[in-house]
């Protein structure tokens, strides 16, 4: 894990970490398993094949995921999360969670 300083408040380093969707779309599909790129691509949707590529670098390197490549032509190149990516779990399910107790709310109004 790189040596970078983070937020006093433990609130604020969790959001340094997941700072954006795509970082929290990414845990959420890891979340059940090993993914290819090409998988990640196509249940993430619109992200393109640049971000996407600079989210997981910085995922990588904040010790969220680990990237391993097959020597194989073409390459492949899988994804994995951490045991501190799926710690996140937790949150994301929080998360979840409220996202449809909002929607139920907003739609019943």
């Amino acid at each position: 894990m790189e040596a970078r300083i983070l937020p006093a408040c433990p609130v604020e380093t969790t959001l340094t970490l997941i700072s954006n969707k795509w970082k929290v779309l990414i845990i959420r599909d890891l979340l059940p398993g090993t993914k290819r790129f090409g998988e990640l691509k196509k249940s993430i949707g619109s992200v393109s094949q640049k971000v996407l590529t600079a989210q997981l670098r910085q995922m990588e390197e904040s010790g969220l995921l680990t990237r391993t490549v097959y020597p194989e032509v073409p390459p492949r190149v899988e994804y994995t999360l951490t045991e501190l990516g799926q710690s996140l779990r937790p949150v994301l399910d929080a998360l979840k969670n409220w996202g449809e107790e909002y929607k139920a709310k907003m739609s019943g109004e």
